[in-house]
Parts: structure tokens; C-alpha cells; sequence
């Protein structure tokens, strides 16, 4: 491929699978929670989740560097444990991004869950149905397009993650080096023909990945209609 480094391409899919993985496990509650609460904490919540969003990388990738750090309350704590320093490590990255992408992910779910309405619920209540039984019978079918739309969105924008990775992660051959930085790398070194090769393919993977998403939610769609 070009002398393409493969471990480049293997870091960042793997990067994009375990971050999509854990935004789905905290996601999933926090959205589910935010559709269905009435709390006085709910706006404080949403300002939270969406403050990723609006932040520039940089800003939020120095903040968590100082958390993360060995003077940071993250960092004193992960040394207390006898655990590695997450900055300049996979995990770090993977911490940073998953923060950074939060929002891409919620809100899908969200809107997905407050489209349900709360008849299905409650006639599943009267059936003596459980919480837990209900939200894997009832809710998590109805809510399907939702969260396989929250899910592409967070892998794609994992794959395309730049500034928060490198203020995080650095630029460490086969650790945290992925393929936006590897991009940046070939652009500054004026290897355009590399730059092209990784940037097209992403291009591409994103497209096909939305080009799915669409046709399976039409899909789904037009079954349930």
C-alpha cells in the first residue's frame, strides 16, 4: 500500500470499536434518562453531554491532559492504583475520545427514545411487564434506527478524531498514532499521494457507513409503517 504503515490504519479501527463500544454503555442510560425524566437537573445534564460539541479540541484535550496527568486528580488516582499514566497511551486517547464524541451519540439515542412516546411503555406496564423487560422487548426494537444511527455516528467520528488525539495521545508510531494524524504527517511532509490514499479512504468508509444507515433506517421504516 504504498509503504502505507498498516499499524496505522489497525490502531485507529481498533480505537474506533472500543470507543463506540463504551459510548454505547454509558449513552444508552444517560439518553434514555434524559427522554424520560422530569428532574430540575436535566438541563444541567443535556448543557454537560452537548459541551463537547461547541468546545474547540484543543480546549477540551488540554483539560483532560490536566486531569489525566500525574498532578491531575485522574492521574494521582490511576498512580494510587499502580495503573499507567494515560496520557501519551491508548487508553488516554480512548478516554478523550469517547468525552469528545458523547454528544454524537446521545442525541440520536435521545431522539430516538422521545420518538417511542410513553403508550408503549405503559402498555407494557399493564402486561406487568419489568423496567428491564420492557426497555429489551419494547423499547430497544422501537428505538433500533436510533442506535444504530448513534452508533455509526460515533464510530465515523471516532475515525476522524485529530486535535483532542494528538494533544492526548502524541504522535507514537504503533500506540496513538491513527490515521488523521498519519494524514497530517504526509500532508506536512508534502507525501500527497500518501495523504490521498488515507484521506480518500476515509472519505469513502464515511460515506458507504451514512449511505447504510440511511437505506437500513428507510428500510426499517417503511416495515414498521
Amino acid at each position: 500500500m504504498m509503504g502505507l504503515d498498516i499499524t496505522v490504519i489497525t490502531t485507529t479501527l481498533k480505537l474506533a470499536f472500543v470507543v463506540t463500544l463504551w459510548l454505547l454503555l454509558i449513552s444508552i442510560p444517560v439518553a434514555w434518562w434524559i427522554a424520560n425524566t422530569n428532574s430540575r437537573l436535566k438541563g444541567i445534564v443535556v448543557s454537560v453531554c452537548t459541551l463537547p460539541m461547541v468546545l474547540p479540541p484543543t480546549v477540551l484535550g488540554f483539560y483532560l491532559l490536566i486531569l489525566m496527568g500525574p498532578n491531575g486528580p485522574v492521574g494521582q488516582l490511576t498512580q494510587a492504583l499502580g495503573l499507567q499514566q494515560l496520557p501519551f497511551s491508548f487508553a488516554g486517547i480512548a478516554i478523550a475520545c469517547i468525552v469528545h464524541s458523547l454528544p454524537f451519540v446521545i442525541q440520536p439515542l435521545q431522539n430516538a427514545f422521545e420518538s417511542i412516546g410513553k403508550r408503549p411503555i405503559e402498555v407494557a406496564a399493564t402486561l406487568r411487564a419489568s423496567p428491564v423487560d420492557t426497555f429489551f422487548s419494547v423499547t430497544f426494537p422501537l428505538a433500533w434506527p436510533g442506535i444504530f444511527s448513534a452508533m455509526v455516528m460515533g464510530f465515523c467520528h471516532t475515525l476522524g478524531e485529530f486535535g483532542i488525539v494528538l494533544m492526548i495521545g502524541g504522535n507514537i508510531p504503533g500506540k496513538t498514532r491513527v490515521v488523521s494524524v498519519e494524514i497530517y504527517n504526509h500532508a506536512e511532509a508534502l507525501e500527497y499521494g500518501k495523504a490521498h490514499l488515507l484521506a480518500g479512504g476515509m472519505v469513502a468508509f464515511s460515506f458507504a457507513a451514512l449511505l447504510v444507515m440511511y437505506w437500513l433506517n428507510s428500510r426499517y421504516q417503511s416495515k414498521m409503517g
